[in-house]
């Protein structure tokens, strides 16, 4: 689903200020409730992973994309290409940070809360944000070129239909002077705050708290952070 190709270009896109934001209001919360033993589900190339190693936590990192997991073991860190269901261990906090969720499906959105639910102790906690409709339509969609001397980089998103599918393009010099070209696409899906946490109660997790949060304005949130708990 693209994730691969994501993972060569994300370097370039510019979003450490908005990573480092929403980590650190993960990690803020982990701090405060003494947290441990953490899997975070979705890891990309680590740099959450990097903060609770820094923190001397126990954690585990699991990505669906082998580019991302590939980086995060260059770095040392914990981390693997596995599914959620192949997880055998059990956590005492679960996270999944910058928009995980969005890109599950609705038709499996139970399934992979179900396997959440089943990776946790009894009441350990799980973090998660999403993106709101602002964050969806005002924020995400919209069109970007980066033009580098050995690469470009085309991104194309569009929201419709509550899906934001973004189209990606990477021109890339070889040794031979000659350029490659890769495309791809990402879909992800805007999940409202009614339905996540009608299905989160349905599979037995508590919903703790909801965050309205604030990664690009002051007046509408982009995201909203759940905090739940297995009950």
């Amino acid at each position: 689903m693209g994730l691969d190709l994501y993972a060569k270009i994300e370097p370039f896109l510019d979003f450490e200020e908005e990573v480092y934001t929403l980590h650190k209001e993960f990690l803020r919360f982990v701090m405060t409730n003494d947290l441990d033993n953490i899997i975070d589900i979705g890891c990309g190339q680590g740099y959450f992973l990097e903060n609770l190693r820094v923190n001397k936590k126990k954690y585990f990192g699991i990505d669906l994309s082998v580019e991302q997991i590939k980086v995060c073991q260059s770095k040392g860190l914990n981390a693997q290409a596995v599914a959620l269901k192949d997880v055998k261990e059990k956590f005492d906090c679960a996270t999944a940070i910058f928009d995980v969720l969005n890109y599950i499906p609705k038709e499996e959105l139970k399934t992979f809360l179900k396997e959440t639910n089943e990776v946790l102790n009894q009441g350990a906690y799980f973090i998660f944000d999403v993106n709101s409709y602002f964050g969806f339509d005002e924020v995400a969609q919209g069109t970007i070129t980066i033009d580098f001397e050995d690469k470009f980089i085309a991104i194309d998103a569009n929201f419709e239909d509550e899906k934001l599918q973004t189209d990606i393009t990477l021109f890339e010099e070889q040794e031979n002077g000659l350029f490659t070209k890769e495309q791809d696409s990402i879909i992800q899906e805007y999940h409202s705050k009614e339905l996540l946490t009608n299905v989160l109660e349905e599979i037995d997790f508590e919903v703790v708290e909801i965050k309205e949060f604030n990664l690009h304005t002051d007046e509408i949130a982009d995201k909203l952070i759940f905090i739940c708990r297995k009950k």
